[in-house]
């Protein structure tokens, strides 16, 4: 592109290109023997007025997220929140940092694309921690309202702290010249580089919209197998980019939405499911009612699917219920406080230890009365240990997760098209055992968080000719109506294309992409 910026190359002040260079670094962009020593020595001799500081809190804990992440295959949900108690991070504070997070994991694609267009080198020859450094700096500087002196000042002392002065040199260089540049330009300039050619939607939109190509993809071809239109590709995509709201779930019985609203929580009723208040500022976990488990923390369309299961008409007894693969616990938690009051049971199967722990928690604040068992299996022979045993099964099938981009937003970075084959294996493996495990009349919910048809529509389409091979025949019912009828008085009914299955997407219903599928046995 003819208006590129030039590739930014670190230069320390009063620096004389016709001179031999004594900065030496490597190609990860780090300084080397002699030079880093003097680096050091020349910050340490220089008085404090004339040096950055270290970096600051949240930023420091924004790194080590972003480094967990990159390190150990950590989830950032699961690994910012105790860092920010351990540092007594609060309020502006945690606030900014999670932003800065998320919002760098989220937007990591499109500032990878603005970066390759101002650094001398390919980003994978970058040191990580450098690599890291210069995302976090590109978020405050194209996606938050943070002041361009404080962006690159603060970035670079974090830099300096972390990896060195020759990081600091390249960090400030970069950072300079991304910030020459307003968000809108750079869109246009990274979206010309990935498409020359104005032919590739999905690539521009992969840039521009951060996500990889494939996912680009396979939300294309999702939103038009379930019903809607391809037009709404990038209304999808923007969705994914923005922060989710959190939303709180009243287990029936327990608490009431009502008492959560009522009771000096800032929070609001949810529009498609009875049980969800939505959060509008707080800490969901300084929340007593939450802590003694009689509520918790669960998006709308987790919970929409939930009900779903537990409102299906049914024939004959309706008295014990199973939740197939249960952990960590929150659609267990809804069904057994729907069960206290229907007079059912609940089994709650987990197949890894740790997780059926996470469900015990869940379940905590259940009555005892309601859950039968909390058990420790694979979920693929439960059909077989126990065909016809149940009059209600919910299967939440593990799958890559690409409905809750905005929640978990490393996973787009980490799955691949390869995940679908073995996921897609284990998904009808379960709904075969979930078959074979509900009675003739009873009912089985199929939920994915992903709304790729791979995870879907095939999977259910091979499961039910599968079952019917087996002796264990079923039908899909209408989940639609069913969810529909769900929906809480004033509120308007939900955009649901005219379809027996139920796709929801966040751009449209402001939830996850959960998929639901009802099928009754025959």
């Amino acid at each position: 592109m003819s208006d590129a910026p030039r590739a930014a190359r670190p230069s320390g002040p009063g620096d004389d290109r016709r001179r031999p260079s004594r900065d030496h670094r490597d190609a990860q962009g780090r300084q080397r023997g002699a030079a880093r020593a003097e680096g050091r020595t020349a910050r340490s001799a220089a008085a404090p007025a004339q040096r950055a500081r270290r970096g600051d809190a949240p930023r420091t804990a924004a790194l080590e997220t972003l480094r967990a992440v990159a390190g150990s295959d950590a989830y950032a949900n699961l690994v910012l929140p105790p860092l920010l108690r351990q540092r007594r991070l609060h309020g502006r504070d945690a606030a900014f940092a999670t932003e800065l997070t998320y919002g760098t994991l989220r937007l990591r694609g499109r500032y990878d694309a603005v970066l390759a267009q101002v650094v001398d080198r390919d980003l994978d020859r970058l040191d990580p921690v450098v690599l890291d450094l210069l995302r976090l700096g590109a978020h405050q500087l194209l996606g938050m309202r943070v002041p361009v002196h404080a962006a690159v000042s603060e970035t670079v002392a974090l830099a300096r702290e972390q990896a060195g002065a020759g990081a600091a040199q390249l960090v400030n260089a970069v950072l300079r010249r991304v910030s020459e540049h307003p968000l809108d330009d750079w869109l246009r300039r990274i979206a010309e580089a990935a498409d020359p050619a104005g032919t590739d939607t999905s690539a521009r939109l992969a840039v521009v919209e951060s996500h990889p190509a494939w996912v680009v993809r396979a939300f294309r071809e999702a939103l038009v197998g379930h019903g809607r239109t391809a037009d709404e590709l990038e209304a999808v995509l923007r969705a994914d980019n923005d922060a989710p709201a959190v939303t709180l779930v009243a287990r029936p019985g327990l608490v009431e939405v009502d008492e959560l609203v009522a009771g000096g929580v800032d929070a609001a009723p949810g529009r498609i499911a009875g049980t969800a208040a939505v959060l509008r500022a707080g800490d969901p976990g300084e929340l007593a009612a939450v802590r003694d488990g009689l509520a918790g923390v669960q998006d709308e369309g987790s919970q929409l699917v939930t009900l779903a299961l537990a409102a299906a008409p049914l024939d004959g007894r309706d008295e014990r219920w199973l939740d197939l693969a249960a952990g960590p616990g929150g659609k267990a938690a809804l069904l057994a406080s729907l069960a206290t009051q229907r007079g059912a049971r609940l089994v709650a199967n987990e197949v890894h230890p740790h997780r059926a722990e996470l469900v015990r928690q869940s379940l905590r604040a259940v009555p005892a009365a309601a859950v039968e068992e909390i058990r420790v299996g694979d979920g693929r022979e439960v059909g077989e240990q126990e065909p016809g045993a149940y009059d209600r099964v919910l299967l939440d099938a593990p799958c890559t997760g690409l409905g809750a981009l905005r929640r978990r937003p490393e996973s787009r970075w980490r799955r691949t098209p390869a995940d679908l084959a073995a996921l897609g294996q284990l998904q009808r493996g379960l709904l075969a055992s979930a078959l074979a495990a509900v009675r003739p009349g009873g009912v089985v919910a199929y939920v994915t968080c992903s709304p790729h048809l791979a995870e879907t529509t095939l999977v259910v389409t091979d499961a039910l000719r599968a079952a019917a091979r087996a002796g264990t025949p079923a039908r899909v019912v209408d989940a639609r109506s069913v969810v529909l009828a769900l929906v809480p008085d004033g509120q308007p009914a939900p955009d649901l294309p005219e379809r027996p299955d139920v796709q929801l997407w966040p751009h449209v219903h402001g939830t996850d992409a959960m998929h639901l599928t009802l099928l009754r046995r025959d």
